[in-house]
């Protein structure tokens, strides 16, 4: 992390042994989605089996010998999204159809954690028989038109779900309504006297799971709107603009009620609470962080009704306990793991749980999942996502900041070979996608360890117009495509050849989706610094997000966020033409990977072909498309493939 001496890097970690396979890092996680029960009895988490099918495990946590199999998957296109416990007795799972792009097509189901009554819940397909029977609706089962929202944390059958509203042009729902579903008779009862705010994209419910909060998006506008707990009229909070620095972003509600809300503070977003009867946030935050955005997420006991801490990161997760005895299991858990990053998770009733669940992971290690039970003071493990990785043999992770030619302090992470990496070393920038999201933490990220394995130096810069590192670096890349986003990266790479790190004839760049049209960029922009690129579902041409039919972006984001992020394609078509690498192909002489998913509705498959006719001319131009893929690689076998091409690509050009 940012005080660690990076000397300390060039020590040899572990003997020389041959490096991991590339299925190490990027086949299905062993172990995941671990959800511990309410009161701590159980556990339940998702497991992969060799034949691609999928498995709900539940444990007892005082005898994890014990277990039953309450629902699994009959394809391996079939997924299991999402694991949640209803109540001690009884866990739910959504299920997604793998060859569906958009997002969609969930199955719900819930079942006893024996695995008996088993109750499917909300269908994939659109068709359902329903009758209305005074306030309540009933329903077969409910349709696509329904997600899982949340859990109500009473002790009841009950689950809340949101109905998805479409207008008749976007892939994205454009407003929902939240309902409470009882998953053995499948009543669904309207959680919302009255009308609601139109356009709703969030909803926040108080410590009792009342509604209380909706947050809208108009017209680039986000619209804050509230309502008392019994009432039915909502008033509105708020009404800034989105992209602003105005605002406030509601958080989370304590026990008494209080709003907590996020907002700007010196420049940083800050933690503050938020008075609802005056209509007013504190005049201090509760919680700023030097350097960094407030990036946290309540600790909450749901049966005593009271915030116990706050999980939160700054270069590194970490966790601040208000609570004495939650404090005092840190200290014990950190103790008996020592030099990780071990973060406590616990059901509803987290004083008095029979046992809590550890998350513990490093930079090099993969995260390892373990029941501690404070009645002995002792750790079991459940497993590791990826047990076929050793920590000795990844490579060290650090965070630093650097300046770039303008003076603007970026942060990066760095990630050595593992065993005594000498530089200066054959070198990857590897560019975040988004790009509007804050892409690194000190956490073990398998696309790094991977190249480190290599015996990459891995560079992975928070370009300006990533977001968790205050307003200023989030708008300072507005409209800077292929500009000033992209010396960020040529001048990361500088500043490693600076340091002795970086070999200066041997780097590369690569990322996925705006990191693929960075890593394009790069090799138009910067030819001289960087020898050749991997853009893997990578935007080539700024007109097409604008006016390419088959994109998932809705008119809301096209109209208003995405001309204040990327630029006007009408009164600035020319300033996109000349940072469009379609429209620049001439000057892309240098090695490429390209790779895409031909059922990618984010930034549709025409990208990638148009690309590679305009490239001709370039003899190293590796193409590849993978046929039921979308905007992510979400097979294994194809991440496999991605990354063995990945691997020999760059040993061709840079060793």
């Amino acid at each position: 992390m940012n005080n660690l001496l990076f000397a300390s890097l060039l020590v040899a970690a572990a003997p020389a042994m041959a490096a991991p396979p590339v299925a190490a890092f990027f086949d299905e996680p062993n172990i995941s989605k671990v959800q511990l029960s309410p009161k701590g009895n159980y556990v339940a988490f998702l497991r992969n089996a060799p034949d691609g099918k999928q498995m709900v495990v539940v444990r007892e946590t005082r005898d994890l010998d014990k277990y039953t199999v309450p629902g699994s998957t009959d394809s391996e296109n079939a997924v299991i999204t999402s694991i949640h416990w209803i109540n001690e007795n009884r866990v739910g799972f959504t299920v997604k159809d793998r060859r569906v792009e958009f997002e969609g097509n969930y199955e719900e189901f819930a079942a006893d954690r024996d695995g008996n009554n088993v109750t499917h819940l909300i269908s994939g397909n659109w068709r359902h028989r329903a009758e209305r029977t005074g306030s309540h609706l009933q329903s077969r089962i409910l349709t696509a038109d329904y997600g899982y929202w949340g859990a109500t944390h009473d002790g009841s059958d009950d689950i809340i779900v949101q109905k998805y509203l479409w207008n008749n042009v976007d892939y994205q729902p454009e407003s929902s309504r939240l309902y409470r579903l009882n998953t053995r008779t499948r009543q669904l009862s309207d959680m919302l006297p009255g009308s609601m705010p139109a356009r709703v994209q969030e909803w926040l419910v108080d410590a009792d799971s009342a509604p209380r909060i909706a947050v809208s998006v108009d017209k680039g506008r986000c619209i804050v709107s509230y309502r008392d707990k019994d009432a039915a009229k909502w008033s509105e909070l708020a009404n800034d603009p989105c992209l602003g620095s105005t605002g406030f972003v509601p958080s989370f509600f304590d026990s008494r009620n209080t709003l907590y809300v996020t907002a700007t503070h010196k420049g940083h977003t800050a933690l503050f609470a938020y008075d609802l009867a005056k209509r007013q946030r504190s005049a201090e935050p509760l919680v700023a962080v030097d350097g960094f955005d407030y990036s946290g997420e309540a600790a909450l006991d749901y049966v005593a009704k009271s915030t116990l801490g706050l999980h939160l990161e700054t270069d590194a997760k970490t966790t601040v306990w208000f609570d004495a005895a939650m404090k005092d299991v840190q200290q014990k858990v950190d103790t008996l793991l020592p030099g990780l990053v071990n973060r406590i998770r616990c059901g509803d009733d987290c004083r008095n749980s029979a046992a809590l669940l550890v998350e513990s992971s490093s930079d090099r290690q993969p995260t390892q999942y373990l029941v501690y039970t404070p009645s002995t003071g002792k750790l079991i493990s459940l497993g590791s996502e990826h047990p076929d990785i050793v920590a000795a043999q990844m490579g060290r992770r650090d965070f630093q900041r650097f300046k770039a030619r303008d003076g603007m302090q970026i942060p990066v992470y760095v990630t050595m070979p593992p065993g005594q990496a000498k530089g200066p070393l054959p070198t990857v920038v590897l560019v975040h996608g988004g790009p509007w999201l804050r892409g690194g933490s000190w956490e073990f990220d398998a696309e790094a360890q991977f190249l480190a394995s290599r015996g990459y130096l891995v560079l992975q810069p928070e370009f300006r117009g990533s977001t968790g590192f205050g307003y200023r670096h989030f708008e300072a890349g507005w409209k800077q495509w292929g500009r000033a986003m992209q010396d960020d990266l040529a001048d990361t790479a500088q500043w490693a050849i600076g340091q002795g790190w970086a070999d200066p004839g041997r780097i590369a760049i690569m990322g996925g989706s705006y990191g693929g049209y960075a890593s394009l960029m790069g090799l138009i922009r910067h030819p001289t610094i960087f020898r050749c690129a991997v853009d893997l579902a990578g935007p080539s041409d700024i007109g097409l997000v604008f006016t390419v039919a088959e994109s998932d972006a809705s008119r809301e984001a096209l109209q208003y966020g995405m001309r204040t992020l990327l630029g006007d394609p009408e009164t600035e078509a020319a300033a996109l033409r000349e940072v469009s690498p379609l429209a620049q192909a001439a000057k892309l002489t240098r090695p490429v990977l390209i790779a895409h998913g031909a059922e990618d509705v984010r930034v549709p498959m025409v990208h990638a072909s148009r690309l590679r006719s305009a490239l001709k001319h370039n003899p190293g131009v590796e193409y590849v498309v993978y046929p039921e893929e979308g905007h992510t690689l979400r097979r294994a076998e194809d991440r496999r493939d991605f990354y063995k091409r990945v691997e020999a690509f760059l040993a061709a050009n840079l060793k």
